[in-house]
């Protein structure tokens, strides 16, 4: 007897952070952890502890409760990705408290990359910096399909109206230039817990909804069951003596159900699921990112790395065979990335070997313009790179699918992660 397909999880909102340096990222989630009542004793008594260390007064320095390095506390800076869990009575919350420095890019790319929401700082004193318009780029070139503004130590400006409606005009402004849609402004102090949690008196004239609140009802668009339905082969699971064949892996984009017309890619080998098949059962359909065994009609040629995709039709976009890539790629070593260079590609579940073919571009951030045929892209550059790959990979621009539009690059001598590539 099947089982009916599990509904996807809309509750978990994975939430992105960035700002300049002193913004007070990890102090706005210090409080969304603190009101929230999300601390445990221990984690409490301990930043109690460190917060008098540091300052030799009472009170609690709440960005403690993220910054979690000593490299960190010694300089109250954050340094590395530091990820927070918390929920709610109407959610959960995965949250990723990312660098502000130039320097650590490669570090706002990785804790961004499968954001819901980025939230956004900027300081009432400052305004929209330089540092802005790079954290918004990077969201824009990630996909991230809602931004919070949090418009940070309203304290410091008298709480005052006409400061935050500046703000909100100069940021409108750089969103229209970069294409992003959904944006959604707060004027908060997160240091006084003004319009995080709870509302603010000061501000009687700010007339939305705390940022908690919005995170909590925001609904959520990029829901990955919507896409088109892709399923990337991770292992293939064979028994000889039953005669059994089944594909495992997780759905990376829409629905598979049993009967539904599927190619194999990039062989293009067309064939039909037979059966969906979890350990408990077989299921009326696989939703992603569910993990799944799949059983195909046919007896077909398919492994690691391959892609099965619902067969072509006039509502569905077929992922593009190629071994031409051009993508956005985020340079991450110290070592620049040059044209003629070889490296390891990994697309999905997929490795191949990729030389690079061209560098097209590399964006000016202080300009949010492209200047065209640099000689390299270095360390924390992002830019237009022609990649040429050993075999054939089924790939989807980024746009439509942040999984099969997406990959890294790793140096082969060393295996460290070198690049990160949303494909064109």
């Amino acid at each position: 007897m099947s089982t009916p397909v599990t509904t996807i999880e809309t509750s978990m909102l994975r939430i992105a952070t960035a700002g300049s340096v002193d913004d007070g990222k990890s102090t706005l989630i210090g409080r969304l952890l603190y009101d929230s009542k999300a601390i445990l004793a221990d984690q409490l008594e301990q930043v109690q502890e460190a917060s008098e260390r540091r300052s030799g007064a009472g009170g609690l320095d709440l960005s403690l409760l993220t910054d979690g390095l000593r490299a960190e506390r010694e300089q109250g800076i954050t340094i590395d990705v530091a990820y927070r869990y918390f929920q709610t009575a109407r959610r959960k919350f995965v949250l990723a408290d990312t660098p502000g420095h130039v320097q650590y890019t490669r570090n706002m790319v990785t804790g961004a990359s499968t954001a819901d929401v980025a939230i956004i700082l900027v300081d009432a004193r400052h305004g929209v910096v330089e540092q802005t318009r790079r954290h918004t780029f990077i969201a824009s070139l990630l996909g991230i399909p809602h931004l919070a503004v949090c418009v940070n130590k309203m304290d410091l400006v008298g709480y005052a109206e006409d400061v935050f409606d500046g703000i909100v005009r100069e940021f409108c402004a750089l969103a229209r230039q970069l294409g992003v849609l959904d944006v959604q402004f707060f004027p908060i102090s997160a240091l006084q817990g003004d319009n995080v949690v709870d509302g603010s008196e000061a501000m009687a004239w700010y007339a939305g909804t705390p940022l908690l609140e919005h995170l909590e009802t925001l609904s959520l668009a990029d829901d990955p069951a919507g896409h088109d339905a892709r399923f990337p082969v991770q292992w293939v699971i064979r028994d000889h003596d039953a005669d059994y064949r089944g594909y495992a892996g997780t759905m990376a984009g829409g629905v598979l159900r049993p009967g539904d017309d599927v190619v194999v890619l990039p062989s293009g080998v067309r064939t039909r699921i037979a059966a969906v098949e979890t350990f408990d059962g077989e299921l009326d359909a696989a939703a992603a990112p569910m993990s799944v065994t799949l059983r195909l009609a046919d007896n077909v040629d398919a492994s690691r790395g391959d892609l099965i995709a619902r067969a072509p039709s006039s509502d569905e976009i077929a992922p593009t065979v190629t071994r031409l890539v051009t993508a956005d790629v985020c340079w991450m070593a110290e070592a620049p990335l040059r044209q003629g260079a070889r490296l390891a590609l990994k697309h999905t579940t997929a490795s191949v070997r990729a030389v690079v073919d061209g560098l097209d571009d590399v964006v000016d951030i202080s300009t949010l313009e492209r200047v065209a045929a640099p000689e390299q892209l270095g360390l924390n550059d992002i830019g237009q790179v022609r990649l040429r790959v050993s075999r054939e990979l089924a790939v989807d621009p980024y746009a439509l699918n942040r999984t099969t539009g997406s990959f890294i690059l790793i140096d082969e001598a060393s295996n460290e992660t070198v690049g990160a590539g949303m494909i064109r």
